[in-house]
């Protein structure tokens, strides 16, 4: 039979060990998602960089064309002096309408476990 000194023992020990692993998978789940916002935010200012890039080439690119052609004629030049008539489109179908009661609720989904 166990005495009340080595019972004690054992439940200190035990619930010693189940809080460092408890702590053990905060501290993992914490690091972890320290990484992916660190990561999410490095793409995004990666994401910036590259378009402030591209817009900085293309600035560069359109002043070497317009370099190229003193009379300002583009050749792929997509504007057009006046823009071509539109043929007027017709009214679409009203939309049916019901007369009936309208419900408001709420979808609620149930919690993974």
């Amino acid at each position: 039979m166990i005495g009340k000194f080595e019972s004690n023992k054992d439940l200190i020990q035990e619930l010693t060990s189940s809080g460092a692993r408890h702590v053990g998978n905060i501290a993992t789940i914490i690091t972890g998602t320290v990484a992916e916002v660190t990561r999410e935010i490095g793409d995004w200012i990666t994401d910036a960089i590259e378009m402030r890039e591209a817009a900085a080439a293309a600035a560069k690119d359109a002043a070497a064309q317009r370099a190229d052609d003193p009379a300002g004629d583009f050749a792929d030049d997509d504007f057009d002096e006046a823009p071509e008539p539109v043929a007027p489109q017709p009214d679409p179908a009203p939309k049916a309408t019901t007369d009936g009661d309208v419900i408001d609720a709420e979808v609620v989904y149930p919690r993974e476990s």
